[in-house]
């Protein structure tokens, strides 16, 4: 959806279980119009970017399960998962859940393995970005820093019908909450488990303005990936 006006915001998190496991199912579904060559990418698809939205938080969970089990083969599939999406940059920070950052990490974690090197060098090949992407045009990406205990949020303007996915990915610092409330300033959907990468999804809403609010719990400040179709 596009941002129509500016403050407050918080959302509803996505669980992922077997995290590495959903992931490559994910990446074989999406290998066949990955690599099929040169395509025209297809007109924007409000559910194409929503189900986009679920394939980042998985990126970033897969990502979080490589940190702690020092896993650059995982870090690898989560850096693939991103490189599928093709998103549209708002104003704000640079985005800090990207394929090559992910690259980096693995990098690092993969040490002296060069079989390992070159499959990364492979993925930072030039002709490895994104050609075509299954997901249309892509989700909206809006990255914010947020102080401790700060609340960010924005209105946008939701279809009618149409299903609203938001989620906000932290750098892993500290909890961050989602909540989207209607023009009544009733909450309509809320992500508060204790992690920091809520989601949130309406289905079916009625069409009208949303109030996208995202709060940092923590003590310390943290740059947020705010990503919405």
């Amino acid at each position: 959806m596009v941002e129509s006006a500016g403050p407050a915001i918080r959302w509803n998190t996505v669980a992922v279980v077997p995290v590495v496991a959903i992931a490559i199912c994910m990446l074989a579904l999406l290998a066949s119009s990955a690599e099929s060559g040169t395509q025209v990418s297809p007109p924007p698809d409000p559910d194409a970017e929503a189900r986009a939205i679920t394939q980042m938080v998985t990126a970033a969970e897969v990502a979080n399960w490589a940190r702690d089990h020092r896993d650059p083969q995982a870090m690898i599939v989560a850096a693939r998962m991103l490189g599928e999406i093709r998103t549209r940059r708002q104003d704000g920070d640079d985005a800090f859940l990207t394929p090559s950052a992910l690259l980096q990490e693995a990098e690092a974690m993969a040490g002296s393995d060069a079989a390992l090197l070159e499959q990364i060098g492979r993925l930072r090949s030039p002709d490895k970005g994104v050609r075509a992407s299954p997901f249309g045009r892509g989700p909206i990406v809006v990255v914010r820093r947020l102080r401790a205990r700060e609340t960010y949020g924005f209105t946008v303007e939701a279809r009618r019908h149409e299903v609203l996915r938001v989620a906000a990915i932290g750098d892993g610092d500290t909890n961050i909450d989602l909540a989207l409330k209607g023009a009544d300033g009733v909450v309509v959907c809320a992500d508060g488990s204790r992690d920091h990468y809520p989601v949130c999804t309406l289905a079916s809403p009625e069409g009208g303005p949303i109030r996208i609010e995202v709060v940092n719990r923590g003590r310390v400040w943290s740059r947020v990936q705010i990503l919405t179709n």
